[in-house]
């Protein structure tokens, strides 16, 4: 997102200059039109907002609202962004002309400035196509993980998919994968930034994208990799006979994205009865007409209609894909009548569990355990840690996000281990390592396997969780934010924590719960390692702290880097043969109640809780 700018003479100056720049090059009637207009009337107000910062390129990439300026997602912006993408990659790569790229797209469209993310990939595609660079341009719709596949899969350069996944329905983005299936980590973002810096003026061919349709560079992966995918995948299957006999019926929904059509083949790759869709949900519509956000983790009020759907058809479980199909939510039916939707957390118990099992069964070998990984990100459930002790295999945590397990996950990988499962509490889930990122539609299949095969035991989703958690010890979990637009004052909170006796001292307690031990990533301190130096990567520019209490809980509070908002992720792991789940809950509400009370401090830094 675009940084506030500043106001002043210097920045009018630079005002006139951004939109004397886009005057000259916008070749799009419809945002070029917006910004005269803006100028016309002399609204400087509307202006700064368009052309007071540009946006910002992260490890995410780019998101921000489509319309006209430097702030904004549009024709412009990408042909600018691809520009500076395709020099950075010509540095980085000296065969990029053998290898290649991969360009997809989800179906957001906003007809007032004319951007659509199929108009953004064209564009993308032009930028390299006119570089001698070949393009694998997918010619319709796809889920995201299906580019991190395309990358590993056809040993390409690089991957664009042009989403903004389940952000509001004006928004798009631009997300970047590396040579290695992954998302970029850092310098790249950096190194990427400075180079669309360097490449602002539209080269000669830019706005042309209808030479890349006669192009010998142009290719259309979509059949093949549709294909390949699907074959993939298959290996994964591990009870095709229950699958054929199973009378569990599964109601999907794909949010108005683009999942339908794709997990309809995953069922059938598993020879599962497709899923029931949602019909009001089922196309793509870059509306989102029956949604407040189109975001699954939202829980209960965007699967209103799967409920509905799933009462009349009698079926027990609900799989929901958010619009580009790299998350999933599940639901199951419980005999109260009531709907159970499962928390990030739990779903990825449930999955990693199933697929060590699955994986056990097939390798009876038990030294074959010391070259088994599972992975996820720090503020995720420390369930996969408790099974992996138990049951002799490796966990490790990394920094939160998908790009940090995937580039993790292809270490490990490149090295002969095998990562059977990574995760992360925001219903992102690794199910299978030919996709190094999140995938909602290999994630669904699973789901619905591991469903069917728990039926045949008479067991519901609900039992086998609450079964793990006898096994390996409960892990329960809460989590929220609060909402902070001053970066100030969240910097002055976290200093007061580093700082909580007025003399570089951490706290020792949270009210009367005691602490173990505390990680600072943004310092690098933590004071459970010999050296006290952390172990997972440091930066200075984001707030995180972990707090680990003596009663087995866990804690962090960090900054968000897209949205103003202050989070924490709580948890209590107890150990195995604790089983009072009530209890737990209680005092995991009185530790999160301790934190919020000291450590956040609402009333004095002025702190807007979460609303509902």
């Amino acid at each position: 997102m675009a940084a506030p700018e500043s106001r002043g003479p210097g920045a009018d100056a630079r005002l006139d200059q951004e939109t004397a720049r886009w005057l000259r090059w916008d070749k799009n009637s419809l945002t070029l039109e917006a910004v005269k207009r803006l100028i016309a009337e002399g609204n400087k107000e509307e202006l700064r907002k368009c052309f007071g910062a540009r946006m910002e390129f992260g490890t995410a990439g780019l998101r921000a609202p489509m319309g006209p300026g430097i702030s904004c997602m549009n024709d412009l912006t990408i042909i600018q962004t691809t520009q500076g993408f395709c020099r950075y990659l010509e540095k980085q790569f000296s065969d990029l002309k053998q290898k290649g790229i991969v360009i997809s797209f989800d179906a957001r469209a906003h007809p007032s400035s004319g951007g659509s993310s199929r108009r953004f990939a064209r564009l993308a595609a032009t930028t390299f196509i006119s570089q001698g660079i070949p393009v694998y341009l997918f010619s319709d719709i796809t889920p995201t993980p299906f580019v991190p596949f395309t990358v590993s899969h056809l040993k390409l350069r690089a991957g664009i998919m042009i989403t903004a996944s389940h952000n509001p329905k004006q928004d798009n983005g631009y997300k970047v994968y590396w040579d290695n299936g992954a998302q970029i980590i850092s310098p790249h973002d950096k190194g990427i930034s400075q180079a669309i810096e360097e490449n602002l003026e539209p080269w000669p061919q830019a706005w042309d994208d209808s030479l890349i349709d006669s192009s010998p560079l142009l290719h259309n992966p979509s059949a093949s990799i549709n294909n390949d995918y699907f074959e993939n995948l298959k290996k994964y299957c591990f009870h095709r006979s229950v699958n054929r006999e199973t009378t569990v019926k599964f109601v999907h929904t794909s949010v108005h994205g683009v999942g339908h059509n794709f997990v309809q083949s995953a069922f059938k790759a598993f020879d599962l009865v497709p899923p029931e869709a949602v019909p009001e949900q089922k196309d793509p519509d870059p509306e989102f007409p029956t949604v407040k956000y189109p975001n699954p983790e939202e829980g209960k009020g965007v699967l209103t209609l799967s409920f509905a759907l799933a009462d009349k058809i009698k079926a027990r479980i609900v799989l929901a894909n958010d619009p580009d199909a790299d998350r999933l939510a599940v639901a199951e039916k419980q005999d109260s009548g009531e709907w159970r939707v499962f928390s990030g957390n739990e779903l990825g118990a449930l999955l990693g569990w199933w697929l060590f099992t699955s994986w056990k069964e097939k390798n009876r070998d038990r030294s074959a355990l010391k070259d088994v990984y599972m992975l996820s990100s720090t503020v995720s459930s420390k369930i996969l840690r408790a099974i992996a002790l138990k049951e002799g295999f490796h966990f490790e945590e990394t920094l939160t996000g998908f790009k940090w397990m995937g580039n993790r996950a292809k270490q490990l990988i490149d090295q002969g281990k095998t990562v059977l499962f990574a995760f992360e509490e925001a219903i992102g889930y690794m199910c299978c390592p030919f996709v190094l990122d999140k995938d909602g539609v290999s994630a669904a299949v699973i789901s619905a396997e591991l469903a069917s095969f728990l039926a045949t035991k008479n067991l519901s989703l609900s039992q086998q969780l609450k079964a793990i958690y006898v096994e390996y010890g409960y892990h329960i979990t809460k989590a929220s934010y609060f909402i902070c637009h001053d970066q100030d004052t969240i910097k002055k909170l976290f200093e007061n924590l580093r700082n909580y006796d007025g003399k570089h001292n951490y706290p020792k307690a949270c009210g009367r719960f005691e602490i173990s031990a505390i990680r600072d990533l943004t310092t690098g301190y933590d004071d459970s390692q010999p050296d006290k130096k952390a172990v997972l990567p440091t930066s200075k520019s984001s707030q995180m702290i972990t707090f680990s209490f003596v009663n087995g809980g866990v804690a962090t509070m960090r900054t968000s880097g897209t949205e103003p908002k202050i989070k924490y992720y709580a948890e209590l792991c107890a150990p195995p043969g604790n089983s009072d789940p009530e209890q737990l809950k209680k005092e995991l509400n009185e530790l999160v109640s301790a934190i919020e009370e000291h450590f956040f401090q609402p009333q004095k830094y002025n702190l807007q809780p979460k609303g509902d």
